[in-house]
């Protein structure tokens, strides 16, 4: 403690004290104002910002100094390791005015900063006896050593800079948790969110709404996993119609005797087990939108009645002769070439070009890498809540390797890798490894001597058995990441002999 306050000194703690205490809404800000605000505060040449990670057990370099500051950003460190460790186990502040000499100083962490270090002024961070974090303040200006009183009007600093962080977390926590339960409730509601922020799906965004109102068919065309379903709903909300119903239908799930009567209903008797009359999908959607995904799957005899719907808006049941009048919009989507499939006969012409009135292509995630980062954003924050962990991000490596990637299987596998992700995780920033993408795969020995056709099964193993461990072996949502019928995977895990392992 200081005999005397320094006027100066107390105006320019108040000072700083407000502006870290507007700014810990924005995390980034708040931490970069408090390395600025420590440096003020103490007269030093640089100052590091260390966070305490509570799911590593160890400190985090928030911010680093010097030309090494990309590599040492996001470091952990061990308590106990260095000077901010020794203050991290002994919870106490630390001036030390000649590092090289002092046992605690650890030139490695100083060589990694390149920066040259004379002196050193470490104060913990608490709230309430909590450890939050360390302020590190490096060289005191024109070669001159730090001061108790330096140490005393820090701590002072570190005291509000500590309850400003907490604040923001806080605040983090709280935002994560409206916007958790906003998802939860439109997921709910069967809806989903749009998230992109490229400017080639601004303009497919912008086109959706425009072309919602008319009520010509819109076939929307897309590789598998780029979101056709979820621009086939922002169709339907922006329509005249979006007070009906949405109705979803995948005609790869059932075969041709069961779509049939999913989209188009029977009477009682038509079929066996048919013990009573069922509306189709057409019925209930009367009025408003419906969703055909996979399009080019439908039987060529379905085609031909689904051609009639669209001419004429009417259709039978299946064993009924009584004609059914609906009002819907139809809505499509496929991942594969329907002219080809026009010009090999699998696909009616007359169809083809009723559907293609509105064509919708979706580009793949590889042609719009500026949706990664805040499509992986959004998934790691869902991932969190649901795993119930701290997670802040991702390292630079791990957005590094998001962006490099091809995704072949587009938005959906981004979705599963930071799931995946989440789960390994064992810091708060996600790094590259616990995405587990862009490797080599299986070992090539383990193809060596086989036909294509085993070889094809060994990867099918593998990949199919990953896929369970990641969903806890429930045959349901495995199948549901896969985009295949549950009654395949099983079929699979069979002809496979994939065993779950005994606990």
């Amino acid at each position: 403690m200081v005999g005397n306050i320094d006027q100066a000194k107390f105006e320019l703690l108040v000072e700083v004290c407000a502006l870290i205490n507007s700014n810990y809404a924005d995390g980034k800000a708040l931490v970069s104002q408090i390395i600025e605000s420590s440096s003020r505060l103490v007269g030093a040449e640089a100052a590091s910002l260390l966070l305490y990670d509570p799911v590593a057990g160890k400190l985090r370099f928030e911010i680093a100094l010097g030309p090494k500051k990309a590599e040492l950003t996001g470091r952990l460190i061990d308590p106990g390791e260095g000077i901010v460790g020794w203050v991290v186990r002994e919870g106490q502040s630390l001036i030390v005015n000649n590092p090289e000499s002092d046992p605690r100083f650890s030139p490695v962490i100083s060589k990694e900063v390149d920066f040259p270090t004379k002196s050193i002024l470490a104060v913990p961070m608490k709230v309430k006896g909590n450890l939050v974090g360390v302020i590190e303040a490096i060289n005191k200006t024109k070669g001159r050593y730090f001061l108790q009183e330096d140490q005393y009007w820090l701590e002072l600093f570190a005291l509000q800079a500590a309850i400003a962080v907490e604040n923001a977390r806080y605040l983090e926590k709280t935002s994560l948790e409206l916007s958790y339960l906003s998802d939860k409730a439109q997921a709910n509601s069967g809806w989903h969110n749009l998230i992109y922020a490229s400017s080639a799906m601004a303009e497919k965004v912008d086109l959706v709404d425009r072309i919602a109102p008319s009520e010509a068919s819109v076939l929307i065309l897309g590789e598998s996993g780029v979101g056709k379903e979820l621009f086939a709903e922002r169709l339907h909300r922006a329509s005249k119609r979006a007070a009906k119903p949405f109705v979803r239908v995948n005609c790869a799930n059932l075969p041709e005797p069961l779509l049939e009567s999913e989209l188009f209903g029977h009477v009682r008797g038509a079929f066996t087990d048919a013990y009573q009359d069922r509306k189709g999908r057409f019925e209930v959607a009367d009025g408003g939108t419906i969703f055909l995904d996979e399009i080019a799957e439908m039987p060529l005899r379905l085609q031909s009645k689904l051609l009639r719907v669209l001419q004429q808006k009417t259709f039978e049941r299946l064993g009924s002769s009584e004609t059914v009048t609906v009002d819907v919009r139809i809505v499509t989507a496929t991942n594969r070439d329907l002219e080809s499939m026009v010009s090999a006969g699998e696909f009616r012409s007359d169809l083809y070009y009723r559907l293609n009135v509105l064509p919708l292509y979706i580009p793949p995630l590889r042609e719009r890498k500026e949706d990664i980062p805040v499509l992986a954003e959004h998934f790691l924050k869902k991932a969190a809540r649901e795993t119930n962990k701290a997670l802040r991000g991702f390292s630079d490596s791990a957005m590094e390797n998001m962006l490099s990637y091809a995704w072949p299987g587009n938005v959906r596998e981004l979705e599963n890798a930071v799931e995946r992700a989440a789960v390994m995780a064992r810091q708060e920033l996600v790094g590259s490894a616990d995405l587990m993408i862009g490797g080599k795969g299986q070992d090539i020995d383990e193809f060596r001597g086989k036909n294509l056709r085993d070889a094809v099964n060994v990867f099918k193993t593998h990949f199919i058995r990953k896929s369970l461990e990641l969903h806890g072996w429930n045959q349901t949502e495995t199948a549901k990441s896969l985009d295949i019928q549950r009654t395949y995977l099983s079929r699979l895990i069979k002809e496979l002999s994939i065993a779950q392992p005994k606990e």
